[in-house]
């Protein structure tokens, strides 16, 4: 790389990073953007205001998502009562896939939702114990790795899919019953 190219990256990051960016101001994620807001002489929001007139305020997805998906975490932390043979490992490991993708995309999308990634993190969280517990149990019924268990799981499943291909109608009345 030579200088002169060097010299325009560091130009370029310095504009992108400069002093400038750290001149916003501190509220500034329930900030209003229209012009008239930013005038030096208007009259300021209030807090109720501008989080009602926030791009991830109350009227939006940005602000609802995050909290119906607080069921889903606290559903998911009831589960810590339970005992471990009772609860489901596949339905876990969704939770806790469920729970890193997104909080990964709260931060790429646009507006940024810190509230959807936090719950998001805890979902994480909670499957990612409930997994941990889960495995425990199994590896103390028969010392077995966890790579016996997931054929094991494996074979049991394939077992019920040929049980349902070969005689539907029985699956059926098992499926009833």
């Amino acid at each position: 790389m030579s200088a002169r190219s060097t010299l325009r990256l560091f130009q370029a990051t310095s504009r992108r990073f400069g002093a400038s960016s750290l001149k916003q101001p501190l509220g500034r994620r329930f900030a209003a953007t229209d012009a008239t807001a930013a005038a030096p002489g208007a009259p300021t929001q209030g807090t109720f205001a501008r989080l009602w007139n926030s791009p991830i305020g109350v009227k939006t997805v940005h602000f609802w998502a995050p909290v119906m998906k607080w069921s889903i975490v606290l559903a998911g932390a009831s589960d810590f009562t339970r005992p471990a043979e009772n609860l489901s490992l596949t339905q876990n490991i969704a939770l806790m896939c469920t729970g890193a993708i997104w909080t990964r995309w709260c931060f790429i999308i646009k507006p940024q939702n810190l509230m959807l990634a936090g719950v998001n993190a805890l979902l994480f969280t909670v499957g990612a114990t409930q997994v941990t517990r889960i495995v425990m149990y199994q590896r103390s019924l028969d010392n077995a790795t966890v790579g016996e268990e997931a054929k094991k799981d494996a074979k049991e499943v394939a077992d019920t899919a040929k049980g349902v291909v070969m005689n539907p109608e029985s699956a059926a009345k098992k499926a009833v019953n």
